[in-house]
């Protein structure tokens, strides 16, 4: 089976792989995380907590597809870090704070 003219080299699908991956799979955890940190409490305090966590297959869905289909490798990496790094500072001021 021959690749099409298409097909991108094996070579710049590697990074690609790792960070719709990987990558995306610890960041929507870090979005998950972050998330119970920047949502507003509810009512019985308990919203901020489940809300992320239900959503956690669809924050991955959209950290994934974004990997997926953006055209430019470079950018999606930016994009997916500063996602990942805002959110665990978060988390990390949040457990220093306690």
């Amino acid at each position: 089976m021959q690749a099409t003219s298409n097909s991108p080299p094996s070579s710049r699908l590697w990074p690609r792989i790792v960070l719709a991956g990987p990558l995306a799979f610890i960041t929507a955890g870090l979005i998950m995380g972050g998330g119970a940190l920047w949502l507003p409490e509810g009512a019985e305090h308990i919203d901020n907590l489940v809300l992320p966590i239900v959503l956690f297959p669809a924050i991955w869905a959209l950290v994934f597809f974004y990997a997926c289909l953006d055209r430019r490798i470079g950018r999606a990496y930016w994009v997916v870090l500063i996602a990942a790094l805002v959110n665990a500072a978060l988390i990390a001021r949040h457990l220093i704070r306690s």
